[in-house]
C-alpha cells in the first residue's frame, strides 16, 4: 500500500513540475510578444529571431554544462535518473526514516523545469538590447550567459554552494523562493553591461538631454504579451514549490497562485495611478511594466505573505518601476522595453521584501546575495561584452539602425504589405 501511495505522489509531483515548466516555456512566448509590440516595426522580425534563437541556445547550453555547473551532475553524457530505479532508492530510503511525502521526481523533470528559467533570464536581457544590436553578437553573448555566468551563480544559491569556496549565500541568511535576483536581477545585471556597451538609440537622447519618445508600434501585441506573462507566472512561482502531492504543499500551492496574482493586479495599479499624477494620462506601456513588476516584487517569496500584503507589494513595485524607467532615461539608459527597471530595480526591492515575512531571511543577507549576483554577472557580462565588441562589433551601422534592423539582419520585414508608396 505504501508503494502504491508513493509511485502516485511521485507521478503527481512529476506531472505538476512538467507543467509548470511548461507554463514557464510558455513565457517565451509573452516575451517575444511583449517586446515585438514595444519596438518599432522596422525591427519586428530581428527581435522575435533573437527571442526564438534563445531559446534554443539555452536550451542546448544548459544541456551541455549549464546543469552540470549548477547542479553538481549532469543529463547530457550520463543519462536521466528516474523511474523504477528512482522509486525503489526513495523508498528504501524512506523506510528508515518514515514516509514524510516528500517530492521525488526525475532528473529529466527537474533539468526541464530549471532549463526554461534560464531561457527567461536571457529574454531579459533581449528587449534592453532591442533595435540596435547585432544578431550574432547577441547569441554569442546567449551561449556564455546560458552555458556559464547564470549557472554558476546560480549554483550559490538554489545548490547551496560557497561562493568562490569562501562562504554559502544560505547561511547567512538569504532567501530567494523563485527568483526575483538568481533570475530576473541577474538578467538585468546582464543587460546594463550590455546597454552601457551599446549606448542608446539614435535619436533617443538629444543634446540638450532632452528625452525623445520612440513608441512600440504595436500596443496591442505587448498587451498580450504582458498577458502571456502573467499567466506563465504561476508556473514559475507555483513550480518552485516542486511538488503537490500533500495537504502541506498543495495548500503551498494554491497560496502561491493567490499571492502571484494578487501583486500583479496591485503593480499594475500603482503604475496606472502614478503615470497619471506624473503624466496626465493614463499610460498603457507603464500600467503593463507595473503588472510585470508586481510578478517580480512576488517572486522572491509568494508563499509567506497574504494576499493583502502581496497586493501591497505588488503596489509599491508599479510605483518603483515607474520612476525607475523615468529615473534611467535620465541617466540616458536607453531601454526599449523598460525591462531593466523591471527585472532589476524591482527585482532588488523583491529580494528586501523577503524578511519582512518569512522570518528564515536577514536583511543582511539578502544585500549580500543580491551584491554577490549582481557583481558576477555584471563584471563577467561586461568582460564578454567587451570582447564581442572588441572582436565583432556588436551594434550595427547608423545606416543599418536607421533603415530597421530587420533588412540588415534577417533581410525581411514582419509587415511587408504596410509600406510607404
Amino acid at each position: 500500500m505504501e508503494n502504491q501511495i508513493f509511485e502516485l505522489q511521485y507521478a503527481m509531483d512529476t506531472f505538476y513540475f512538467l507543467i509548470c515548466g511548461a507554463l514557464v516555456m510558455w513565457m517565451a512566448a509573452g516575451f517575444s510578444m511583449l517586446e515585438a509590440g514595444l519596438v518599432r516595426s522596422k525591427n519586428t522580425t530581428e527581435i522575435l529571431t533573437k527571442n526564438v534563437s534563445l531559446f534554443a541556445v539555452s536550451c542546448i547550453m544548459y544541456l551541455v554544462c549549464g546543469y552540470a555547473i549548477m547542479y553538481d551532475g549532469g543529463i547530457f553524457l550520463s543519462g536521466i535518473q528516474g523511474g523504477e530505479d528512482l522509486v525503489s532508492a526513495a523508498l528504501a530510503a524512506s523506510a528508515e526514516e518514515g514516509f514524510d511525502g516528500g517530492a521525488v521526481y526525475a532528473d529529466a523533470s527537474d533539468f526541464f523545469f530549471q532549463v526554461v528559467f534560464v531561457a527567461t533570464a536571457m529574454s531579459i536581457v533581449s528587449g534592453a538590447v532591442a533595435e540596435r544590436m547585432k544578431l550574432w553578437a547577441f547569441l554569442a553573448f546567449a551561449v556564455v550567459m546560458t552555458g556559464f555566468i547564470y549557472p554558476m551563480e546560480g549554483s550559490w544559491t538554489w545548490n547551496g554552494d560557497a561562493v568562490f569556496g569562501m562562504y554559502t549565500l544560505g547561511d547567512l541568511g538569504f532567501s530567494d523562493f523563485a527568483g526575483s535576483g538568481i533570475v530576473h536581477m541577474a538578467g538585468a545585471s546582464a543587460a546594463i553591461a550590455g546597454v552601457i556597451l551599446l549606448g542608446p538609440r539614435k535619436g533617443k537622447y538629444s543634446s540638450t538631454g532632452t528625452v525623445q519618445p520612440i513608441p512600440g508600434a504595436n500596443l496591442p501585441l505587448a498587451t498580450l504579451g504582458t498577458f502571456i506573462l502573467w499567466m506563465g507566472w504561476f508556473g514559475f512561482n507555483g513550480g518552485s514549490v516542486l511538488k503537490l502531492g500533500d495537504i502541506t504543499s498543495a495548500n503551498s500551492v494554491a497560496m502561491v497562485f493567490l499571492n502571484t496574482n494578487a501583486a500583479a493586479a496591485g503593480g499594475l495599479i500603482g503604475a496606472l495611478i502614478l503615470a497619471r499624477i506624473m503624466f496626465g494620462k493614463a499610460d498603457l506601456t507603464m500600467a503593463l511594466n507595473g503588472a510585470l513588476a508586481g510578478l517580480v516584487a512576488i517572486t522572491a517569496e509568494p508563499t509567506t505573505p497574504t494576499a493583502l500584503e502581496a497586493t501591497i507589494f505588488g503596489f509599491i513595485g508599479g510605483v518603483i518601476v515607474v520612476l525607475s524607467i523615468v529615473g534611467m532615461d535620465k541617466l540616458k539608459i536607453d531601454d526599449p522595453v523598460g525591462a531593466i527597471s523591471v527585472h532589476g530595480t524591482v527585482g532588488l526591492f523583491g529580494l528586501l521584501l523577503v524578511p519582512l515575512t518569512n522570518d528564515g531571511s536577514t536583511f543582511t543577507g539578502q544585500i549580500i546575495g543580491a551584491l554577490t549576483i549582481f557583481v558576477w554577472v555584471f563584471a563577467t557580462s561586461f568582460a564578454v561584452w567587451f570582447a564581442l565588441k572588441t572582436v565583432m562589433g556588436i551594434r550595427v551601422s547608423e545606416e543599418e539602425e536607421h533603415e530597421g534592423v530587420d533588412f540588415a539582419e534577417c533581410g525581411m520585414e514582419a509587415y511587408p504589405e504596410f509600406v510607404t508608396q
